[in-house]
């Protein structure tokens, strides 16, 4: 990518890469076709839903709630809390040259957390198997609100390498948590629909988030206001 920024430019590079992404991931998408699983003889039919009566797959009110509006309060959790992920991935480069630390540390910092959230998402699965999808979305919720707010006093870059690679373990897990919530609380068979409505908002929240975090700083020519509203977005 960098050959292709110092020699073409950004705004081709990232053309080329939606196009090879197209072309590449499209064909590819078709190996993973695969016939789907013979439905399981009648007579274990019973078994299987008297195993399941324990967990949410098979309640019409999961959580209590009717399920669309479940669904809507995943989406509203999943633009809120991407709104607050993505102001610091966004503009942690930004911030650091505000601060006279430079780009290129707020690169190293974005890489930081790019490369942490790695780990966190490893992590977070083994979490989320032992406490379930919603627990891990809250825990994961609770300490992205953390490192966010631990931001704020941290003006050395010491501190704030050290802020960015905890936001990167923090927040790692949390998109993948939706997926599990939905898979718990709603039937097999509207799995799809509804995990794709749920991506779909959290895509949404990051898009919004990096727009509206610039935008309160150009209104107050300060990145601690963007960083109180990603707070909040957590909450």
């Amino acid at each position: 990518m960098q050959h292709f920024i110092d020699s073409v430019g950004w705004r081709q590079t990232y053309v080329g890469i939606g196009v090879f992404c197209m072309a590449s991931m499209l064909p590819l998408a078709l190996l993973l076709r695969r016939r789907p699983p013979p439905p399981p003889p009648a007579v274990a039919a019973p078994v299987r839903a008297a195993g399941a009566q324990a967990g949410p797959l098979t309640s019409s009110r999961p959580l209590g709630l009717n399920a669309n509006l479940l669904l809507g309060l995943l989406c509203v959790a999943g633009v809120s809390c991407c709104v607050a992920m993505s102001m610091p991935q966004v503009h942690i480069v930004a911030y650091c040259g505000d601060l006279g630390f430079g780009a290129a540390r707020g690169a190293e910092m974005l890489s930081l957390m790019l490369g942490t959230g790695v780990v966190s998402r490893l992590v977070s699965g083994w979490i989320s198997d032992r406490i379930g999808g919603l627990r891990t979305l809250l825990l994961g919720s609770l300490l992205q609100g953390v490192a966010l707010l631990m931001f704020l006093p941290s003006t050395g870059l010491v501190s704030l390498y050290v802020v960015s690679g905890m936001f990167g373990l923090f927040r790692g897990g949390i998109v993948p948590a939706y997926a599990l919530i939905v898979r718990e609380y709603f039937p097999p068979q509207e799995a799809g629909a509804r995990t794709g409505t749920v991506l779909m908002a959290t895509l949404l929240g990051m898009a919004l988030g990096g727009w509206m975090s610039g935008a309160v700083f150009d209104l107050t020519g300060s990145y601690r206001a963007a960083f109180f509203n990603g707070i909040a977005g957590t909450c």
